[in-house]
């Protein structure tokens, strides 16, 4: 069976890339296969885990800004409010994340990160690191340096007045 690799690239008779040098050279092209690439790695180490990129994504949240509600809490992840209940509730089965009620509002729940949740953090740190390491693996130093510059003056670009989360009707969010 082909690999996901020599599916991407079709190949001339005579061995080489069969890819117009046209299309080989749009970059947002080359973005969108980068994106698939990485994508793929991290969705695959991560259910190795028994994890997924929006556990990641509230725990970092949680550990780095401290205790949120979950409305403040999809506005930092940028995951949807009806996606983060259910995301919540998986954090909350495995004990990573605790929900008590708001002193200042009681129809309101505060997400607050445990100690268990701070030590998977840790382990999906670790893991995810790696996995950029796959990911960037061509690339120096200085080169990953660069390219999350100018990946993020992209994404700042193209999404300076965009909506947030909260404010985004319902559906898949994107991570």
């Amino acid at each position: 069976m082909d690999s996901a690799a020599e599916k991407a690239l079709p190949m001339d008779d005579d061995g080489g890339d069969a890819t117009p040098a046209r299309l080989r050279g749009m970059p947002s092209r080359l973005l969108s296969h980068a994106a698939l690439h990485a994508e793929r790695l991290v969705n695959e180490g991560l259910a190795e885990a028994d994890a997924r990129k929006w556990h990641y994504a509230v725990l970092v949240a949680l550990h780095d800004s401290g205790p949120a509600s979950q409305s403040v809490l999809s506005r930092r992840t940028r995951i949807y409010r009806s996606d983060l209940v259910a995301v919540l509730n998986e954090l909350a089965d495995g004990g990573h994340v605790e929900r008590t009620p708001d002193p200042a509002d009681r129809r309101r729940n505060v997400i607050t990160i445990t100690e268990s949740g701070r030590r998977r953090l840790d382990r999906l740190d670790a893991l995810l690191t790696g996995i950029q390491d796959q990911v960037l693996a061509p690339l120096t130093s200085p080169e990953r340096e660069q390219l999350v510059r100018l990946l993020t003056r992209l994404v700042d670009h193209h999404t300076q007045g965009a909506p947030s989360a909260a404010d985004r009707p319902a559906g898949p969010a994107q991570g």
